[in-house]
Formats: C-alpha cells, sequence, structure tokens
C-alpha cells in the first residue's frame, strides 16, 4: 500500500475521469491507471467499474472513498504528532539533481549562521518524483529549476515560492588540440547530442527551446542519453558530444578549457532556480528560516 495510492482514487472520485485526475496528481495518464490498479490488486476489490463510461465506481468503491480520505487524514495527523515530538530541529529539502549539485552546497554555507545546529536533510531525484514527494507533504522545501514561469502545478494557494538564484542552460562542446570544438553545427556532418529524455524538465526545455523553432533544420544525432546532467557532463568532457549544461554545473571546466560554450545559432535557457514551501506548518524552524529568506531577496510572496 503507497499513500499515493488512496490520493489518486480520491483525486478520480472527485475529478470523474481517469485524465483530469491524472493531470491533479501530476502523472501521466497510464501511470495513474496503474496506480489505480494497483490499489485494487492491493485491496483485492474492483473500486472501477471500467465497462461503464464515464469513469463510474463501482458500489465498493463509492463507499471506499470516505475511507480513503480518513486514512489520509489519519496518516498526516500520525506524522504531524510525531514530528512534534522529535527532539532536534530540522529542515528537509527536496530537490533535483542539478541545482542540488550546483547551488545547493553553496547555498546552504552561506545560511549557515541561521541553520547553525539544525540538521539539514536534502532529497534529490527527478523533478516529478520530487515535486510529488513535496506535494505529498514529505518535507519542508522544493527546491527546482523554472524557465520564463513558475510551475503551474505549484501555483496553488496553500504554497509560497520565493527565486532565490539564476542559471542558464548553455550549449557546450569539448575541445580539439587546435583550441577549437570537437562538435559544433556546420561542421560537414549531424551534430553528436548528449541529451536529456524528453519526459524530463531538462529535455523538455532543450527540444522546445533549443531545438525547435529557428533550430529545426539543424542536424543532430543524439547518442547518449541521460536524465542527469552530470552524467551528460562526463560524457562531453570525453568529447562524446555536446550537450546543453546548467552552467553553473560547469564554471571550472569553462575556466580551465576542458569546455567551450558553442556560438548561436545554438541558443541558451534562462533559468531561475526557485524554493517552494507549503504557507503552514507545525515547525517553528521552517517559518524563522522562511522568514530570514523574504527579508534576504526582498520577496514577500
Amino acid at each position: 500500500m503507497e499513500l499515493k495510492w488512496l490520493k489518486d482514487f480520491v483525486a478520480l472520485s472527485e475529478h470523474g475521469s481517469f485524465s483530469k485526475a491524472a493531470d491533479a496528481r501530476f502523472v501521466t495518464q497510464p501511470a495513474f491507471s496503474r496506480r489505480i490498479r494497483s490499489l485494487e490488486n492491493w485491496l483485492g476489490i474492483a473500486l472501477v467499474d471500467r465497462d461503464k463510461y464515464p469513469t463510474t465506481l463501482t458500489k465498493t468503491g463509492l463507499a471506499f472513498v470516505e475511507e480513503a480520505r480518513r486514512m489520509i487524514l489519519d496518516t498526516y495527523r500520525v506524522r504531524e504528532r510525531l514530528q512534534g515530538q522529535e527532539s532536534r530541529q530540522s529542515l528537509i529539502f527536496f530537490a533535483q539533481h542539478s541545482p542540488a549539485v550546483s547551488f545547493f552546497p553553496s547555498w546552504i554555507r552561506t545560511l549557515g549562521p541561521l541553520v547553525d545546529d539544525t540538521l539539514v536533510r536534502l532529497n534529490t531525484g527527478d523533478l516529478h518524483d520530487v515535486m510529488e514527494s513535496f506535494m505529498a507533504g514529505m518535507g519542508d522545501f522544493l527546491l527546482s529549476f523554472s524557465s520564463t514561469d513558475n510551475i503551474s502545478q505549484l501555483s496553488r494557494n496553500d504554497t509560497s515560492c520565493i527565486q532565490v538564484g539564476t542559471d542558464k542552460l548553455v550549449p557546450v562542446s569539448a575541445l580539439a588540440a587546435n583550441g577549437t570544438p570537437l562538435h559544433a553545427p556546420g561542421m560537414g556532418r549531424p551534430l553528436k547530442l548528449l541529451a536529456y529524455p524528453d519526459n524530463s524538465f531538462l529535455g523538455g526545455l532543450v527540444k522546445e527551446q533549443c531545438l525547435a523553432g529557428s533550430q529545426s533544420d539543424l542536424e543532430y544525432v543524439i547518442v547518449c542519453e541521460n536524465a542527469l546532467a552530470e552524467g551528460l557532463k562526463a560524457m562531453a568532457l570525453q568529447g562524446y558530444g555536446a550537450a546543453w549544461l546548467p552552467s553553473s554545473l560547469i564554471q571550472n571546466e569553462l575556466l580551465n578549457n576542458q569546455l567551450v560554450v558553442l556560438e548561436p545559432p545554438l541558443a541558451s535557457v534562462d533559468l531561475k532556480i526557485l524554493l517552494h514551501r507549503f504557507r503552514h506548518t507545525v515547525k517553528p524552524e521552517v517559518d524563522t528560516f522562511w522568514k530570514y529568506l523574504i527579508e534576504l531577496y526582498k520577496q514577500g510572496l
């Protein structure tokens, strides 16, 4: 049993369709359907009548809705009670892999006097996973990249957001012995590209803002795919291909001429680094930390 299965089922009962409920739960419809099926398998009963359209819950499913809501509420009440008994203060962060590596360490160090002896816990993953964990209330903060606008799923009445930094997604390549890029457009062959999966946050940005539109005539071949920017960076350093990487992740490599930023027409993407939290928390150290950040960044959000 997973708590998210119960929350999925409640969302299905409220939205009346798998597609709308999946959108509300920030997952694809196939993944959402699998999770509802997993709940049914665990319970050993059918909750949804799949022979009817539109989506209809079975008689047992209708009766189980309130039970699911109660189980969710009881789980959070137990967590709040246990947190209230925790003797040591803590700040729990969820973060995308890249800002967790390139931004978080130096940022949290500058806040050392405020953090003091507070336990800092950092949990990393892809955007979907860390956002889901944050929205489930498993941590205090979510650190994420954003381009142009906030992540729409987090634009809610019960969450707040401040911008704590900036970054840029830049196209880079290793250098040849003569000091020119090993991989660049216009070299008489398709550009060898190290890519993020299309369904990842950075993969979507590269596809939509760097490889589409004016760059649609760019000839390229994907030679390696990795969801981790650190993994693509390692491959780029080996001269395996060009890659779009967060600038903060490659500062030393740029200074040491191990990598070079490729010239237009390849585009770069400006990134915001955002910190999200829920407006209400039972932990006073979270409120204290947030108030300090608002003053530091002059954002009363």
